[in-house]
C-alpha cells in the first residue's frame, strides 16, 4: 500500500459503451435473475434510495421488516414518497421471526409490498430470507430485498426464491468499487414502477434509468459514466469469475465460522448462532462492566477492521470483518489473536 501511487487513477480511458450490458448480465447471473439488471452510478444508499421512491405512492401500502437503520431509512423513504408502511419491528439488533412477519401479512391482506434487509453488517445477523419471501408469494405481494451484504457471502437466487426487487453493492462480499451499485427489476415491479405519476427527471428515478437505458438499448448510461468505477467493477467480476460463486460463499462460511469458533475458544459468546449470523462480519457483546473504548482503541491498533456495532441494540457489539478478500482463515487467525493478546492485558 505504501507504493501506491494516487496518480495512477488520473485519466482512466472511457469505459467501452457496447461493454457496459455484458456487466449487467454478469451481475445479473450473480443475482439469480431473468429480470432487468440496472447499474446505478452511485454507493447503494442511493440505489435502495430510488427504489422506495420509485414504487412508493398514495395508496400503496408497504409492509417493512425493520433489523438495522437501513430499514428504519428505507421506510422513511417510503413514507416520503406518499406510500403507507407498516413496520416490522425485530428485537434490537436481532433476526425477524418468520411467525412475526406471517401474523403482520394476515393483519394487513391489502399490502402490496415487503421490504427487507437480507445480511446485517450492522449488526452480524442474518434475517430468515427464503421463509419470508415464501410467506409473500403465497400471498402474492411484491418483494424487495436490500442484499448489498448479503450477495456472494450468502446462497441467493433472486428468480427461485421469488424476489423482485433486488438491490446490490459490490463492494461487499464481491470486493469491488463501492461508487457503483445495481438493481434488479422482474416484471411484475416494473409494472408498478412505469406508470404515468411516477417520478422522472430525478437520480432517483429507475423510470428515468428504463426510458433512458434499457429502452435506448442498453448503451452507454445516461449522463456522464464513471470509468473508473467501471473498470473497478468489470475487474471485480472478473475476479469472482476466476474465483467462482459459489467458492466465494464457501469462503466467506468457512470464515464466519472461524470467527465464531474463536471467540467460543476465548470465552466469548458470539451475538448471533450459526443460522442466524452473516457470513461478512461476527459479532460479540462487551460485557456491561468493561470499559468498551479503550478496548476498541487497543484493537484497532492493531487492526482497523475491528469496529463498533450500527445502530439501536449494537452499540456494545465488537465487530470482527471478514468481508470479500478478507474472508480467510488467515485474517480470522490474526484477528482473534489481536484479540486475545487485548483481553489478556
Amino acid at each position: 500500500m505504501n507504493d501506491f501511487d494516487p496518480a495512477s487513477l488520473l485519466d482512466p480511458p472511457a469505459f467501452p459503451a457496447d461493454r457496459v450490458a455484458g456487466l449487467a448480465d454478469r451481475l445479473a447471473r450473480l443475482i439469480g435473475t431473468s429480470g432487468d439488471v440496472l447499474l446505478v452510478q452511485a454507493e447503494a444508499v442511493v440505489a435502495l434510495e430510488a427504489v422506495a421512491v420509485s414504487l412508493g405512492r398514495p395508496g400503496f401500502k408497504v409492509i417493512n421488516i425493520v433489523t438495522s437503520p437501513y430499514g428504519v431509512w428505507f421506510g422513511r423513504w417510503l413514507r416520503r414518497a406518499g406510500a403507507s408502511v407498516v413496520e416490522i419491528r425485530a428485537e434490537a439488533a436481532r433476526p425477524v421471526s418468520t411467525r412475526a412477519v406471517a401474523a403482520t401479512l394476515d393483519a394487513h391482506p391489502d399490502a402490496k409490498l415487503l421490504a427487507l434487509v437480507h445480511a446485517e453488517s450492522a449488526s452480524g445477523i442474518c434475517n430468515p430470507l427464503e421463509a419470508i419471501l415464501r410467506l409473500a408469494r403465497e400471498r402474492d405481494m411484491l418483494t424487495v430485498v436490500d442484499a448489498v451484504a448479503s450477495l456472494g457471502g450468502h446462497s441467493f437466487a433472486a428468480d427461485a426464491m421469488g424476489a423482485d426487487v433486488v438491490v446490490i453493492g459490490p463492494q461487499k462480499a464481491l470486493a469491488g468499487p463501492a461508487g457503483i451499485s445495481a438493481v434488479s427489476v422482474s416484471k411484475r415491479a416494473w409494472a408498478e414502477i412505469d406508470r404515468p405519476d411516477a417520478p422522472a427527471t430525478s437520480t432517483l428515478s429507475l423510470l428515468d434509468q428504463k426510458r433512458l437505458w434499457l429502452d435506448a438499448g442498453r448503451g452507454a448510461l445516461p449522463g456522464t459514466p464513471p470509468p473508473l468505477e467501471l473498470w473497478a467493477l468489470a475487474a471485480a467480476l472478473d475476479r469472482v469469475e476466476a474465483e467462482g460463486i459459489d467458492s466465494i460463499i464457501d469462503r466467506h462460511t468457512e470464515a464466519a465460522t472461524a470467527a465464531r469458533d474463536g471467540l467460543q475458544a476465548l470465552g466469548l459468546k458470539p451475538w448471533a448462532g450459526p443460522e442466524e449470523a452473516s457470513h461478512l462480519v461476527t459479532t460479540f457483546a462487551v460485557p456491561a462492566d468493561v470499559d468498551i473504548a479503550p478496548l476498541l482503541d487497543q484493537l484497532r491498533a492493531t487492526d482497523p477492521e475491528f469496529s463498533l456495532g450500527v445502530g439501536a441494540g449494537a452499540e456494545r457489539l465488537i465487530r470482527l470483518n471478514h468481508t470479500g478478500r478478507r474472508a480467510d482463515p488467515a485474517v480470522v487467525h490474526a484477528m482473534i489473536s489481536a484479540l486475545a493478546d487485548v483481553l489478556r492485558r
